[in-house]
């Protein structure tokens, strides 16, 4: 399953076919399985933020373990039908319309984070209100395990050879398959790095240090900035989609455009953050709701 391909680059590109295991017509893929350890992932780790009462000033938080668990649901929902739609709307309609079953070839990959969100953002919404939870405590949870999955998904574009960076010269830079016989940024590394890793750590230390999940909105805003600045920086080395190259005088992208309102939102979402109040502590210290 895993060899090199060999080539000038200064680092070969690891080809890793995208097809983990196959059962007769049906593919179990690395992109599918990213979905799935994201979504599983997030989920155990947002069990443990509410479960840390030092995180919300020793009380409980009004997001329940069963809150959660029946939310995994509507959150890969959103994901999914948000991300496809999101792909389709802002980076592949005319094709699509000119051949509409790409619509549903998701096994290809075409899933757009932005979208996405949108997805997530109305998934947590109509949760909640049915719910009758906070929003903002639902969603500021959320945030935080979102790069979790974010991590998995640039990897699984690194596996797929798709979303590859532009030409350069630098030391680690790679000749992709699908790219042409160029070295080029491995892009989908940095930005498993940036929106993974390094966001991931930046809202750990904001909710544990912090304690700002005791201020609904600041970790929302934080995660939403956090990500719009990741994903502009990393725009500037990453290959323009093919179908839309540059927007603007040969450096603007569409992923800029939609991520420079998500910066000002995210500003915004922090600025406005305040305590709650609210520490809903059951009789004997126990949870509301288990």
């Amino acid at each position: 399953m895993f060899y090199l391909l060999t080539t000038p680059a200064l680092l070969p590109y690891p080809r890793i076919d995208p097809v983990v295991v196959s059962f007769g017509p049906l593919d179990i893929r690395w992109y599918g399985l990213a979905y799935v350890a994201g979504i599983l992932l997030g989920w155990v780790y947002a069990r443990s933020l509410i479960a840390d009462r030092r995180l919300w000033d020793g009380g409980w938080p009004p997001v329940t373990r069963e809150n959660l668990d029946d939310f995994i649901l509507w959150a890969a929902l959103g994901i999914v039908a948000g991300g496809r739609l999101g792909y389709i709307l802002f980076y592949d309609l005319a094709p699509i319309l000119r051949n509409p079953i790409r619509a549903i070839e998701i096994w290809k990959g075409g899933m757009s984070f932005h979208g996405g969100l949108l997805g997530v953002t109305v998934a947590t919404i109509l949760f909640a209100s049915s719910r009758r939870i906070s929003i903002w405590h639902l969603a500021d949870i959320i945030s935080a395990c979102v790069p979790i999955g974010l991590f998995f998904g640039r990897i699984a574009n690194f596996i797929n050879d798709e979303l590859w960076g532009r030409v350069t010269d630098v030391p680690w830079a790679m000749i992709f398959p699908g790219a042409g016989p160029l070295p080029r940024h491995p892009s989908q590394l940095y930005e498993a790095g940036l929106e993974g890793v390094v966001l991931f750590a930046a809202l750990h230390l904001l909710t544990h240090k912090g304690k700002t999940l005791t201020r609904p909105r600041f970790t929302t805003g934080a995660f939403v900035a956090g990500y719009a600045l990741s994903r502009i920086f990393a725009e500037f080395f990453r290959q323009p989609d093919v179908q839309l190259g540059f927007l603007f005088d040969g450096w603007l992208t569409m992923g800029m455009l939609l991520s420079a309102p998500m910066l000002a939102i995210g500003v915004w979402l922090m600025v406005k953050a305040r305590p709650s109040g609210q520490r809903a502590v059951a009789k004997d210290g126990l949870p509301p709701e288990s």
